[in-house]
This record gives structure tokens, sequence and C-alpha cells, in this order.
């Protein structure tokens, strides 16, 4: 199974001068923890995790109308969509993330995350039983 048959897709996607406020808002609602930030040119520039934003909002004059450029990683850590499922969970746990982006290139493909991988197994076990 390859990461491309479980990502979620579209993913959402945030850009540079998004504000926190927006991007809690979204996260919130969707119900997601994280999200690629893309740049001018729909290409991966960063990934944002509420835990990242809140930190950032709990110092002294940071404020929730600052851009998402001045929190988010910007080494983020990807896959390809055709980069088998047992890689990619290795690739999560190694650098104890719970989500990363499947990219083409510097465009972004989906989300996969490890309750996407959970959940694979979990039907794969149901269909054997």
């Amino acid at each position: 199974m390859k990461g491309k048959d479980i990502m979620n897709q579209p993913a959402i996607t945030f850009k540079t001068n998004d504000t926190l406020a927006h991007a809690l808002k979204i996260m919130n609602k969707k119900n997601i923890n994280g999200a690629p930030v893309i740049d001018e040119n729909n290409e991966l520039a960063g990934m944002v995790v509420k835990a990242d934003l809140y930190r950032f909002l709990i110092s002294p004059g940071h404020y929730d109308s600052c851009p998402l450029e001045w929190v988010m990683t910007k080494d983020v850590i990807t896959s390809n969509k055709d980069e088998d499922i047992l890689t990619i969970s290795k690739r999560l746990r190694n650098n104890n993330i719970v989500a990363m982006p499947i990219v083409e290139g510097k465009k972004v493909l989906g989300m996969i995350s490890f309750e996407d991988i959970i959940d694979y197994f979990i039907k794969k076990q149901d269909i054997a039983d």
C-alpha cells in the first residue's frame, strides 16, 4: 500500500501571510492539528501545528494577527505519493511527528497522519477476520 492510497486530499493548506487567528479557526473547525503552508507559487513553504501557534501566542508581544511565516517550521519532513506505508510510518516515528505532507516536487498533494495509518491497519485486520 502506498501513501497515495490513504492520504487525505486535497490537503487543507494555508498561505505564508495568513494570520495565526485564521489558521487556528480553520484547524479547530476542521478538527486538524496541523497543515502545510504554501507560498505565492502554491509550493510547500512550511508546516504549522497548533502547539507551535499556542507556544508563540503565550509570549509577550505576540499576537494572533501575526503571519504564519513567523511561526511555521520551514524544514518540513515530507513523503512522496509512491512511498510505502511502512516507510512513511518509520519517518513519522523517527522524527516524532504525527503527520506530514505528501508532495510531488514542491506541490502538496495531500496529508498523511498516524491516524490514517492506524485506520488502514484496522481495516486490513477487519477484512482478514
